[in-house]
């Protein structure tokens, strides 16, 4: 059993698409993490976000990638790996990283005065010998009140 907090009928929606691959099979940790971001941020384009932050820093905290789409601030975290032999990847987004996630926001809301709607979304992407698997989960994660 995985530890998540992102509910399963998220999981089987349209957001999921394929990609072919022809990349090396073993990348560091780093390297895969930056190819990750980059395949997110361009499937984010492809779907109208304005980027307005990649990798926000604030203290300890991260939040990947900062979008706007239809008056809402989206902040999305980003999970890639080259298998699913642990599962997939949005199951590392802990209930410690998406109350880090959520604090981060907090601090971007308050630094930049914005006022909009926040969603907090997962992509997630298994970088494949053959393919490549993306997939967009939207309100992956609420903040708890």
């Amino acid at each position: 059993m995985y530890n998540t907090n992102i509910s399963d009928e998220k999981l089987s929606g349209p957001s999921t698409f394929s990609v072919s691959s022809c990349k090396p099979t073993i990348m560091n940790h780093i390297d895969l993490g930056k190819e990750g971001e980059r395949l997110a941020v361009n499937l984010l384009k492809t779907k109208n976000h304005r980027i307005l932050h990649e990798n926000y820093r604030f203290r300890r905290g991260e939040i990947d990638i900062i979008s706007e789409f239809e008056n809402q601030l989206i902040a999305t975290e980003v999970k890639t790996r080259e298998t699913t032999v642990f599962g997939p990847p949005h199951c590392a987004v802990s209930r410690t990283k998406q109350r880090q996630i959520i604090s981060v926001m907090n601090s971007f809301i308050e630094q930049s005065q914005r006022t909009e709607e926040v969603r907090f979304d997962v992509i997630s992407i298994v970088l494949g010998k053959r393919e490549t698997k993306i997939e967009h989960i939207e309100s992956a994660f609420y903040p708890l009140v």
